[in-house]
């Protein structure tokens, strides 16, 4: 029989370890990426949360480039989709070849069969093909010819978007947004930062080549397992429950709105704080927590009347509001 207690301490030590080697990842993912560490924190919550994510931002700020080094930090698979109007879910998803040799049908898996999936420019296709990825980014699994097929483990979905420009795009619809843990808005660098891009690139630093640059595998598949394992352990308190509960429930009285929080996005919210908890180095759920990650959980959960629009309010400033107001537990 197993010892409570040796058990106890394997776990600790595994999730001690994992959490040391997810630290290491801002470290390693620099060499690549400059100057975008909230992003970073942000991808690697929703990986322990087993979440998706929507990176928004202008283009050429390192939002693939990020996708990728990630991936290669982490050594884990991953597989790029360009999004266009002429794209068809099959392409995602993938679907039944003939063989002539054996005159049946087989399945092809498409790109979606990956760990790391990145969805780029996702609102320039139809939604019809933006639907294709419900059914993998809900239940890990693909269906072609009504035959299921499970996703490899672990999966998520970086889905990118413009902000600033919508002729022949499809904005994503509340349900397909709502399946998104986090979104995350991919800044443009700093002065400093700037400079220390061009440097890099004056100094040969080719973004294609990822091992040249000398970013390495510093975690895996292993260490996301014991973390989230560690995630699952963290104690959240009723009062933890309840400020995250009210939270949301203002975002729905608020005027400037048409859309609150749902359910889900409360559920996201908790999740969220969590791992960032975790990550963090404690085993337990502060308002401090919540604070952090209500932004990226709920800003793309929310929808603003059009007089609110026009006055220039924004979610984020709907959501800072509510974070003023609803009362902080003690």
């Amino acid at each position: 029989m197993t010892d409570p207690t040796t058990d106890s301490a394997g776990n600790t030590e595994d999730a001690a370890a994992a959490r040391a080697s997810l630290e290491t990842l801002r470290t390693e993912i620099a060499k690549a990426v400059v100057g975008q560490d909230p992003a970073v924190t942000g991808l690697v919550v929703a990986l322990l949360c087993r979440g998706h994510v929507l990176l928004e931002g202008v283009p050429g700020v390192a939002k693939t480039l990020l996708v990728r080094a990630l991936a290669s930090a982490l050594e884990l698979d991953t597989k790029r989709v360009q999004f266009t109007p002429d794209l068809m879910p099959s392409d995602v998803t993938g679907s039944l070849v003939y063989d002539t040799r054996t005159a049946e049908f087989s399945f092809q898996p498409g790109p979606v069969f990956t760990n790391l999936l990145l969805a780029d420019e996702i609102n320039r296709t139809p939604p019809k093909t933006q639907s294709s990825l419900l059914e993998a980014m809900e239940e890990r699994q693909v269906t072609v010819d009504g035959t299921p097929r499970p996703l490899p483990e672990p999966f998520l979905v970086a889905a990118t978007q413009n902000p600033v420009e919508y002729e022949g795009t499809y904005p994503l619809p509340e349900a397909q947004l709502d399946r998104f843990l986090l979104k995350l808005t991919i800044p443009l660098p700093s002065r400093e930062d700037e400079i220390d891009v061009l440097t890099r690139h004056a100094s040969g630093f080719d973004p294609r080549d990822l091992h040249a640059a000398g970013l390495r595998p510093v975690a895996g598949p292993a260490d996301l397992e014991a973390a989230r394992a560690a995630v699952a352990r963290t104690t959240v308190s009723t009062e933890i429950t309840a400020y995250v509960v009210d939270i949301c429930r203002a975002t729905r009285q608020s005027p400037s709105l048409t859309l609150g929080v749902s359910p889900r996005g409360a559920t996201a919210l908790l999740a969220a704080a969590r791992a960032w908890a975790w990550l963090t180095g404690r085993d337990y759920v502060t308002p401090d927590d919540v604070k952090a990650l209500a932004l990226p959980a709920l800003r793309h959960r929310v929808q603003l009347r059009p007089e609110a629009e026009m006055e220039g309010v924004t979610a984020d400033s709907v959501i800072n509001s509510v974070l003023v107001q609803v009362p902080v537990p003690r």
